[in-house]
């Protein structure tokens, strides 16, 4: 059994395939905790468990590390409320109005966020092909949101849940590029600084849930999705995509985010009895195959 387990965690591509099949089930959970656990309440339920599990598994290593972190700490602070606590939250509150499937496709234009935000911030060079995919994958993403109704384009009426998701890629896009400015460190040191300040700012958020009235405390269905999420998209699904980056670089790595819309839509459809309409597969094709223009030249540039 040992033997096995130490095969899988040497194996990128067995963790990464573990990796997005976890980041996909986030969708699902985030959608069986409507009715069962407040969305705030779950975000902080989320970071609470993944920061006792962290003291558990990673206390030596962030002590070891630490005259490097101190010196980043705000940063890092700011990045986990940005990343993980603001995401998060947009996430939960977004599977109350939108299926998983949709929340799926727009969280799969992430790399061209990533990539647009690099330009504005870095002016890292952008060329005409990748520019030419920033804008198929958009059209997947407007695709979605007016569920295949074009002429909603022009009267803004978007479901607020898909609204929501965009703007969670948003935010994620600017802690992704931000990292940048993480210090010399474990990526177990950084995430376990980063899920401290989650922890931190997420409750404000479930206390002013509360205080609005819109608290609603878990159920038995919503304790099994905190458990889910803290343990599987949260703790697991990071050391495993970390460990990934350790062994074929981030480039590589991150090139498999590309499967979470797929195992998204299959799971809602499978799981919670979704119905995948012509427009979910026009949106999938176009946001997929613009984040495979976007990143042509790249991975050409840089093989394995």
């Amino acid at each position: 059994m040992r033997s096995l387990l130490s095969n899988i965690y040497g194996n990128p591509y067995v963790l990464l395939s573990l990796t997005m099949l976890m980041w996909g089930c986030n969708a699902i959970a985030a959608r069986m905790a409507v009715g069962h656990i407040s969305p705030m309440l779950l975000t902080a339920f989320r970071w609470i468990g993944v920061a006792i599990l962290l003291l558990a598994i990673a206390q030596k290593r962030v002590v070891a590390d630490w005259p490097s972190l101190r010196k980043r700490l705000p940063l890092l602070l700011g990045l986990g409320a940005l990343g993980f606590t603001s995401f998060n939250a947009l996430f939960y509150l977004a599977a109350h109005n939108t299926a998983a499937i949709n929340i799926g496709i727009i969280q799969g234009a992430l790399p061209v966020f990533v990539m647009l935000g690099a330009y504005v911030v870095y002016r890292t060079p952008v060329s005409g092909a990748q520019m030419f995919g920033v804008g198929i994958t958009f059209i997947g993403v407007i695709t979605v949101a007016v569920r295949g109704e074009i002429t909603r384009v022009g009267d803004l009426e978007f479901n607020s849940g898909d609204l929501m998701m965009i703007a969670a890629c948003g935010l994620y896009a600017v802690y992704t590029v931000a990292l940048r400015e993480r210090p010399t460190a474990s990526g177990l040191s950084i995430f376990s600084i980063m899920a401290f300040g989650a922890l931190v700012t997420s409750l404000p958020l479930a206390a002013f849930e509360a205080a609005n009235g819109d608290l609603i405390w878990p159920t038995t269905t919503g304790w099994f999705v905190v458990a889910f999420v803290v343990i599987f998209p949260s703790l697991l699904s990071q050391l495993f995509f970390l460990r990934s980056v350790e062994i074929i670089g981030p480039g590589r790595a991150g090139i498999f985010v590309n499967l979470v819309p797929v195992i998204t839509a299959a799971l809602g459809v499978v799981i919670l009895g979704e119905a995948f309409n012509w427009y979910h597969a026009a949106a999938l094709a176009f946001v997929l195959g613009g984040i495979w223009l976007a990143e042509r030249k790249q991975f050409r540039a840089k093989p394995a």
